[in-house]
């Protein structure tokens, strides 16, 4: 699936991914390809992305504060928001972060 981060200031992210975690209202979700449409509002937390491998991802910001890897778990990337709207449709999911 594709996944795009928009925070006020620009596009951070656009990528193919296998899957995404995000924190939701009522507790943190993950999505994965072929996911049902929703759209939730998002809290303070990290959103988990799981790269696809081999894909190409369009990190436009990656040295700014709020992304985050883990040296234990490749093509698993994180990014802190404090909190935003998720609309997944149509195998694209977009995340307005604040």
């Amino acid at each position: 699936m594709y996944l795009e981060i928009v925070t006020p200031e620009a596009v951070v992210f656009r990528a193919q991914v296998d899957a995404v975690k995000v924190p939701g209202h009522d507790g943190e979700f993950q999505m994965l390809n072929n996911h049902a449409p929703i759209v939730s509002t998002l809290t303070e937390g990290e959103v988990k992305i799981n790269l696809t491998s081999g894909s190409e991802n369009e990190i436009k910001r990656k040295d700014q504060e709020g992304f985050r890897t883990e040296s234990s778990e490749a093509n698993v990337l994180y990014y802190t928001i404090k909190g935003g709207v998720l609309e997944m449709k149509d195998n694209k999911a977009i995340i307005l972060a604040d």
